[in-house]
């Protein structure tokens, strides 16, 4: 990350650089590709698969080591608690409500974010992958529907490794021997021909579905697999979408994934 770029950044964010690069340099390995496909300039969505609480910091990593900072959509919760709250409000990141009256509030601050030329980074998940196998699931609409308003780039990241660090819903943190994070870029996904659609349901389905699949063909390639030929679906399945879906299954094969 060059000066100019972190001179450019609010305190807020300054302050998360100064704390958390430096332990990250020196507890993880990395390996980052494709940062050819970010946009130099510009404001564009980057949407990312979910599988650790750590996977954030690793992404957020990538970013500024290619220059282009990124500002989050997160869930509201995270914005009350003590000086992490302020800081990450500070940092210009995006608290979402998520199943009250404010749940619109997210996307029009994303949408306001592209169009100063912002880089926002969304989970399209929304949550921690329910897929046993830790393979992205099914999509919420997020990512899709910013796209389709701003008409700006929409680029697939995908990272694998986070998991080895905190596994999902794990509570030991796990920093040795160090972990080697992968996290790939691909091309921007193609949805030209959506812009004329009217924007209602099977429009951000069909958006939706492009980008889940280019997140997952990119993890496909990191972790030499192929995933399954259907996305796992938490509904189809009964399980929870949100909160820790193995509190109340202990002793059910779909663990938290541990240290693969």
């Amino acid at each position: 990350m060059s000066r100019s770029v972190a001179r450019g950044l609010p305190w807020g964010y300054r302050v998360a650089i100064a704390v958390v690069r430096p332990l990250l340099m020196a507890l993880t390995k990395r390996d980052w590709r494709g940062g050819e496909h970010l946009p130099a300039r510009g404001g564009f969505v980057a949407a990312v698969n979910h599988l650790s609480y750590v996977d954030p910091l690793t992404f957020a990593h990538y970013m500024l080591d290619h220059g282009r900072p990124v500002s989050f959509l997160a869930k509201e919760s995270i914005f009350r608690v003590p000086v992490v709250g302020p800081v990450l409000r500070a940092a210009g990141q995006i608290p979402v409500y998520r199943g009250t009256g404010r749940a619109a509030d997210a996307f029009r601050a994303a949408v306001q974010a592209v169009e100063r030329g912002t880089c926002v980074g969304i989970l399209p998940e929304g949550t921690l992958t329910r897929d046993p196998d830790l393979w992205p699931m099914t999509g919420k609409t997020g990512a899709a529907r910013v796209a389709l308003a701003t008409r700006c780039p929409v680029i697939p990241l995908a990272q694998w490794g986070p998991e080895r660090i905190l596994p999902p819903y794990g509570h030991r943190i796990r920093l040795l021997p160090r972990r080697t994070v992968h996290v790939w870029a691909g091309p921007p996904v193609d949805l030209a021909d959506l812009y004329e659609q009217p924007v209602n349901a099977r429009t951000l389905r069909v958006a939706n579905d492009r980008i889940m699949e280019a997140i997952t063909q990119l993890l496909e390639q990191i972790r030499g697999e192929q995933a399954p030929a259907s996305r796992f679906d938490p509904r189809a399945a009964g399980v929870a979408e949100t909160g820790n879906p193995n509190r109340r299954r202990r002793g059910s094969d779909r663990g938290t994934g541990g240290d693969r």
